[in-house]
């Protein structure tokens, strides 16, 4: 059969990916056309736009590059129509997969979705098109099952893929002095820096990160590379100092990590699955920030705490991200730290109810099995 993929950034292009591994095991001959990225080119297919051409954050990016997501969308709608798939599976990305949905759907295309739109943060009237032009809702979190029951919208949820994600790329058998040696690091115990993926996350949250370095000179700091983003994005932050970067081992360094300090996003799951405390840190464009305060309503920004329905995690947000609270809430969950026991127990709790691995494998799966009947 004939799929047709759209992921728009780095974390969908993952997801992604890895579902596609999970439809090629139920379905040998599986043939893919998508926009997305490497990994996902990886599986096979042909790739029709990168995501780095795509991921614009914040309401004011948005506005200012409706151009290029005009072009795009007329673009994927283009070649939909031309490549005529069995099925349109739409990851994540709502603002314009849900477009993609629509379109598709009235051209007479069955369309899944995979990563349901968090809108039970927000823009909850999303949901009416999700009901409308989707033909299969697929969840990642346990707690959206009600949700959407309540809307009247029945999803299939089959665990968290982010489990698959981390299991099918680290390499569990690598030592610390592995990785060190590796990319040319020190011996010291290292704090994770892992600010976002977009240039705008970078810009507000890397610099409030990187004043920790002289306070713990103990630890070196390294940053997760994102992989859309070349050295020249990080090298003005680091002047006069000695933090690295390393590109495509995310896993690995949380791995190997003390402590992270992390941008809201799915990377506070995933260090939460590794077993790394951390602190989230989130701030931006002063605008952009007072929409999301007026928009959002849900309690926190972490998955972590979202699943848990509780403070797991601390969130520094906007001008509680400082660096006298930064290295408060970083001295409490360093080794020998009176929170640090509490959060991993915690973390053995969160994995326990997202359940184990297979949850790509078990959705591929079912994709095919529906498109079957």
């Amino acid at each position: 059969m004939r799929y047709y993929l759209v992921a728009g950034e780095a974390s969908g292009d993952l997801h992604a990916s890895n579902l596609m591994l999970g439809i090629k095991k139920k379905d040998p001959n599986a043939e893919f056309r998508f926009f997305g990225g490497d990994l996902m080119k990886a599986q096979g297919g042909t790739l029709v736009k990168h995501y780095r051409d795509m991921a614009f954050m914040g309401f004011l990016e948005v506005l200012m590059n409706l151009k290029s997501i005009s072009r795009n969308l007329k673009l994927c709608k283009e070649d939909i129509i031309s490549y005529k798939p069995d099925v349109v599976i739409l990851v994540d990305y709502p603002g314009f997969n849900l477009r993609i949905a629509k379109f598709s759907k009235q051209f007479g295309f069955k369309v899944f979705y995979y990563i349901a739109p968090k809108v039970w943060a927000w823009k909850e009237s999303r949901v009416k098109t999700l009901r409308t032009y989707v033909d299969q809702l697929f969840i990642i979190f346990p707690f959206e099952i009600d949700y959407f029951k309540k809307h009247s919208i029945d999803p299939i949820f089959e665990g968290n893929p982010s489990i698959d994600a981390i299991s099918f790329k680290i390499d569990k058998n690598q030592t610390f002095t592995d990785f060190t040696k590796q990319n040319n690091l020190s011996d010291k115990p290292i704090i994770a820096l892992v600010a976002g993926s977009r240039k705008q996350e970078i810009k507000y949250n890397l610099p409030c990160m990187i004043k920790m370095v002289k306070k713990f000179p103990d630890y070196q700091f390294v940053i997760a590379g994102a992989p859309s983003l070349g050295p020249t994005v990080y090298q003005p932050y680091l002047k006069d100092t000695l933090v690295s970067v390393v590109y495509g081992q995310t896993y690995q360094l949380f791995k190997h990590s003390t402590l992270a300090l992390v941008t809201s996003g799915t990377a506070t799951l995933e260090s939460a699955l590794l077993d790394i405390p951390e602190v989230v840190c989130y701030k931006g464009g002063l605008l952009s920030m007072l929409i999301a305060w007026i928009v959002i309503k849900v309690k926190y920004i972490s998955l972590v705490n979202l699943i848990m329905n509780r403070e797991v995690v601390k969130e520094l947000k906007q001008y509680d991200l400082n660096p006298s609270r930064l290295y408060f809430e970083v001295s409490v969950l360093l080794p020998g730290g009176s929170r640090r026991n509490e959060m991993l127990n915690d973390f053995t709790k969160l994995k326990e109810i997202l359940g184990g691995e297979g949850a790509s494998e078990r959705v591929g799966a079912r994709v095919v099995n529906l498109l079957k009947q």
